[in-house]
């Protein structure tokens, strides 16, 4: 869910896209309800953060276009920010290539494996 603020503004749009549905009780999905805390501070539109950090669910700061992103479920298996780590594999020839080679451009890694 791409967000232009780190709140939730649109409940309905927030429960469609992921699932979890905004109540007094706190985000409930299914029958599973998890409390959100809250304090007289509290008015106004949900956290993302307080929700990403309650949920499990990743979420990512561009400070370049100032977006965010609040993905999927990810069962603590979530990574700590979008930056790749340096991977080094051989190309097609046997050469080494270096993934930090392209930093600064934008790039889609698909990974696959047989099992």
């Amino acid at each position: 869910m791409i967000l232009e603020m780190p709140h939730i503004d649109d409940p309905a749009e927030f429960a469609r896209r992921t699932g979890w549905t905004l109540t007094p009780q706190g985000a409930c999905k299914g029958e599973r309800c998890v409390p959100l805390a809250t304090t007289a501070n509290d008015a106004g539109p949900p956290s993302a953060q307080a929700l990403a950090d309650r949920l499990n669910l990743p979420l990512v700061h561009d400070e370049t276009t100032g977006l965010w992103c609040l993905g999927p479920e990810a069962g603590g298996r979530a990574l700590g920010s979008a930056q790749a780590p340096d991977l080094r594999l051989p190309d097609l020839d046997g050469n080494e290539f270096r993934l930090d080679s392209l930093r600064g451009t934008k790039i889609l890694l698909i990974a696959w494996a047989s099992w």
